[in-house]
C-alpha cells in the first residue's frame, strides 16, 4: 500500500475549503474564496503563503514568465483555487503539475468552488 504523503496536512486544508463553502456557498470569483480560505487557515494557524512565486529556470538561466501559486501551506502543498462552472478541467491539472514542479511540491491541491458541493483534486509527483 502506498503512503498518503502529508495526510493530516491534507485534510486540514480541504476541511478548511469545506468551512468556505459551507459558509459562502458557489457562486462568488475566485478572489473572494482566495480571501476566505486565507482567513480561515490563519484562524486555525496554519502557515500560508499567498500568490507565492516562482521563476523558472533554463539551463540556469531564469526566464521571464514565473508562475504565481495560489497558495502553499505547510510550506510543501500547493494549493489552487478555481470557480470554474465546468468543474476542473485537464488545463487546471495542468497548471497544477506546473506549479509543482518548479516550486518542489510533492502535493497539490485543486479546488473548486463552483458547484453545489466542493470539488477538488489531490495531485501527486
Amino acid at each position: 500500500m502506498k503512503e498518503f504523503l502529508f495526510k493530516n496536512e491534507t485534510y486540514r486544508i480541504i476541511g478548511i475549503c469545506m468551512e468556505v463553502h459551507r459558509v459562502l456557498g458557489h457562486g462568488f470569483s475566485e478572489i473572494v474564496y482566495k480571501d476566505a480560505i486565507e482567513t480561515e487557515a490563519i484562524s486555525k494557524g496554519i502557515i500560508v503563503e499567498r500568490e507565492k512565486e516562482y521563476v523558472v529556470y533554463y539551463k540556469e538561466k531564469p526566464l521571464r514568465h514565473k508562475f504565481y501559486a495560489d497558495f502553499i501551506m505547510f510550506g510543501n502543498i500547493i494549493i489552487e483555487v478555481k470557480a470554474a462552472e465546468d468543474g476542473i478541467a485537464d488545463e487546471h491539472v495542468s497548471q497544477t503539475l506546473n506549479y509543482m514542479k518548479v516550486s518542489g511540491c510533492r502535493i497539490g491541491l485543486i479546488v473548486n468552488f463552483s458547484k453545489a458541493s466542493l470539488e477538488y483534486k489531490r495531485l501527486i509527483l
